[in-house]
């Protein structure tokens, strides 16, 4: 099975709640199994207009799914929670991003993996160097390492905030 990593992230009606809802959804799913969570960061939204700030964290998950369907149910999962796809990087109640699938790079009309905007999102790096080590290796052949080196942590906090990885159901 392969590990995938998948970016969490809200900045509407309750960020914490939102992420802690979508972190006990994934665990909930039969074709899922939670490696590990990152601790939760804020920062500035990106995006149009002004907004709240955002809530980001990032898990490894194991999963049996292929990279498509693992999309269409965290898509499910962001619909369950309230996600509306109005306007382009405006607020949200939860953003589920597939970051990494394994080693595959993945190209289709519907998904891209890696991530094409993760090497820019500092709020994405920083949380998935706590799921890997320093000398990871992504499927571009980049390491972590050198996104973090070009991507400085201005402006990231922590959120003080502490989710629950493994619920129990």
């Amino acid at each position: 099975m392969p590990v995938a990593y998948i970016a969490l992230g809200s900045n509407l009606e309750n960020p914490a709640r939102q992420l802690q809802a979508a972190a006990d959804a994934m665990a909930a799913e039969t074709q899922i199994r939670i490696i590990a969570g990152s601790s939760v960061v804020r920062s500035a939204a990106v995006g149009p207009g002004p907004q709240p700030d955002y809530l980001n964290a990032v898990v490894a998950i194991d999963t049996s799914l292929p990279a498509e369907t693992l999309l269409d149910r965290l898509q499910a999962i962001e619909h369950a929670q309230g996600r509306e796809r109005a306007i382009h990087w405006g607020p949200r109640t939860l953003d589920l991003d597939l970051l990494l699938y394994g080693d595959q790079q993945i190209c289709s009309p519907r998904l891209q993996v890696p991530h094409p905007a993760m090497a820019q999102r500092h709020f994405v790096l920083y949380p998935l160097a706590e799921l890997c080590a320093a000398d990871f290796v992504l499927p571009s052949g980049e390491t972590l390492a050198a996104l973090l080196s070009n991507c400085p942590a201005d402006g990231l906090a922590d959120s003080g905030i502490t989710l629950d990885y493994h619920p129990q159901h």
